[in-house]
This record gives structure tokens, sequence and C-alpha cells, in this order.
């Protein structure tokens, strides 16, 4: 029988299928490489998914993010407080996350796994926790896990989309 743990591990591992499908094998040039201008490059869409993931789900689960914890911000090496994630970037900040497929892989797969570890911790009880005041109503657990895979979906096929357009460029 398949618990609510298995069904958004689920879900996390699809955006890390995603996440490889659209960074792997290509060169920083094309990570960075923006199909109109202002729109945002795979690098930076696959840099910021983690950054959210990480940031949202260590702090819903009370530890400490793998950005700082596991030395990734200083391999990017990003001219950003150790706490950006990428939300209200202007489009020269998103040009400044320039990394290589590896480094975006790896990242995010630390990332993945935490979360995944995570996750199997829980059972459905856990849900109902309100990890967020600050919004009204407040937000659950739930909450917060669904609208991370959301966004980290949606931002995962954004990447996609543009590796994509890479053949017509």
């Amino acid at each position: 029988m398949a618990t609510t743990a298995d069904l958004l591990v689920d879900g996390f591992d699809r955006i890390r299928d995603l996440v490889h499908g659209a960074v792997d094998g290509l060169p920083i040039a094309s990570l960075s490489w923006r199909p109109a201008q202002g729109a945002n490059p795979i690098g930076w869409l696959v840099w910021h998914l983690a950054r959210v993931q990480d940031n949202h789900v260590a702090t819903a689960a009370g530890l400490e993010q793998r950005w700082l914890a596991g030395g990734w911000a200083e391999r990017f090496g990003l001219p950003f407080p150790h706490d950006a994630t990428g939300y209200g970037q202007d489009p020269s900040d998103v040009g400044k996350v320039t990394a290589g497929p590896e480094l975006l892989t790896a990242y995010h797969d630390a990332v993945h796994a935490a979360t995944v570890d995570y996750l199997r911790t829980l059972d459905d009880g856990d849900l109902d926790r309100i990890v967020d005041t600050r919004w009204d109503p407040p937000v659950t657990l739930a909450v917060r896990l669904v609208s991370v895979l959301s966004d980290d979906l949606q931002h995962a096929g954004q990447a996609a989309y543009v590796r994509g357009l890479l053949g017509n460029a």
C-alpha cells in the first residue's frame, strides 16, 4: 500500500529526472543561454528550483539547508547573500548564475536526497502541522510540500522547454 510520503517522493523523483534531462551534457554557455531578452536560462531555473526546495523543505523540517551545510554556497560562488533563492532577482542577477551541469545536478541531487530522507519520516498526521504563520490561513506542511512540488515542476518544465529551444538557436 502506498503512503502519502511515497506519493510525495514520487513527485520529487520526477523533478530530479526532469532536472537531469534539462541539464546533463550541456556546456555552461548553453546553460546560460536565454531564448529572449530577460528570459530565464536553464542554469538559473535549476539553481532557483533547487534553492527554493532546499530552503522551504529544510525550514519546514527544522533542518539546516544543504546550500550552507553542504558548502554549496561556496562552490557556486555567487555574488548574492547566502540566503538568496532567486525570488525577486532581476535579469542582471539571473545572468550571474553561471554553473556547469555537474555542479547544478550535484546540488540538486543533494537537496533531493535530503528532501526524500525527510519525507520518509512523515506520516499523514504530520501534514496538518502549521509551518508558516505569516499567511492567512497559516500554511500547513502539506500545503508547503505541494507548493514546492508545483513550483519545482513548473521550473523544471521551463528548463526542459529552453533545452528544446537550444536546437533552434
